[in-house]
């Protein structure tokens, strides 16, 4: 077993306009004052990262890793979660997404898909000059306008939509395998991988890639209603990263899991602070422990209600206190005494 790594923060939600969150060394430092251990880096903001030439350069690599130490925190991971999305898009959401990509490329989705193709090329290739074993990223989706289809679901429709997500991300699959850095989609209603079964669909038709792993976000089946404790029973062996987020779902007369069109303050499903939801968190962080998972515990803050800073003070505590340091030695040692081969015979009979 392993004790798991953290507390960690992802930035992407607290990057801003105003100090201390608009430039790299003032948010880590105030991530560090917080007690975070951890920063994790989303890619496209160019504050942060120029992927481009982490890609290209292991000095600019070392110099950036030297910044963020030296105020007192460390990277866990990289995140490309938007460019991600852009491997694959049904032309329903062209519009909304185009903002993920350069200003250039938009209107013009064969463009984009190429650009986001290099784009996590160039993720696997910084991560490795970082000195990194993992990466966070959305699969896209090419069948979620079919989730809850009507008319029904064409026969081989399914099918089709996996094996072509998987053609377009076995040469990035394989880009981070040739890296050394497992490539971890965070399963996530609105991508094509968003559960168990969708997730081996995809693994299966990549040939059961080695590289090809998950990000662990209990949030996103409390609001689909997923047992998300038995799930990494199911999938610990592909768990490389793990965001603590909190969710709750209090379905009503009026409206469930689909929430009605209504904003997140109002739908029965919602995201909240950790501690403030109904995620059982002690025995996520048991179950993790107990499958020895050696990444690190990320924040990742979203809540319809507390203030994010707020949220960011009373995260890292959270997370410390379920931190588990893993017992060396079993809770009964002391009642043991020398066993050889000849006393173990007497105690079966023979």
């Amino acid at each position: 077993m392993t004790t798991i790594k953290g507390p960690a923060i992802f930035l992407a939600q607290f990057m801003g306009d105003n100090a201390p969150f608009n430039q790299l060394e003032s948010i880590c430092r105030w991530a560090a004052d917080l007690g975070y251990k951890g920063v994790q880096i989303p890619t496209w903001d160019a504050r942060l990262i120029d992927l481009e030439l982490a890609a290209q350069s292991k000095t600019y690599c070392d110099d950036l890793r030297g910044r963020i130490e030296a105020c007192g925190v460390q990277i866990s991971e990289l995140s490309t979660h938007l460019q991600g999305q852009l491997v694959a898009v049904h032309p329903a959401y062209d519009l909304m997404f185009d903002g993920f990509a350069p200003e250039h490329l938009r209107g013009n989705p064969a463009a984009r898909t190429e650009w986001a193709v290099q784009t996590l090329k160039n993720a696997a290739k910084a991560s490795q000059n970082l000195g990194l074993d993992a990466h966070a990223t959305f699969s896209g989706a090419l069948l979620w306008h079919t989730v809850y289809p009507w008319p029904q679901r064409p026969a081989g429709l399914v099918e089709a939509g996996f094996k072509e997500l998987a053609r377009r991300w076995k040469p990035i699959l394989d880009a981070f395998d040739e890296a050394g850095v497992d490539l971890c989609y965070e399963i996530h209603p609105g991508e094509d991988l968003h559960d168990g079964v969708t997730f081996e669909r995809f693994w299966a038709e990549t040939g059961h890639h080695p590289r090809c792993c998950i990000l662990y976000d209990p949030s996103h089946f409390v609001l689909q209603q997923l047992d998300y404790r038995q799930y990494i029973d199911f999938y610990h062996e592909r768990i490389r990263m793990f965001h603590v987020k909190d969710a709750e779902f209090n379905p009503t007369g009026k409206s469930g899991v689909y929430g009605g069109f209504q904003s997140w303050a109002d739908r029965p499903g919602r995201f909240r602070s950790p501690g403030d939801g109904q995620v059982d968190f002690a025995s996520i962080f048991s179950k993790l422990a107990q499958y020895d998972y050696k990444g690190w515990a990320v924040l990742e803050w979203e809540c319809c209600i507390k203030d994010s800073e707020q949220g960011a003070r009373e995260g890292a505590p959270f997370i410390q206190k379920h931190i588990i340091k893993v017992t060396e030695r079993a809770f009964d040692d002391f009642a043991g005494a020398e066993v050889d081969q000849a006393l173990i015979n007497k105690i079966i009979g023979i």
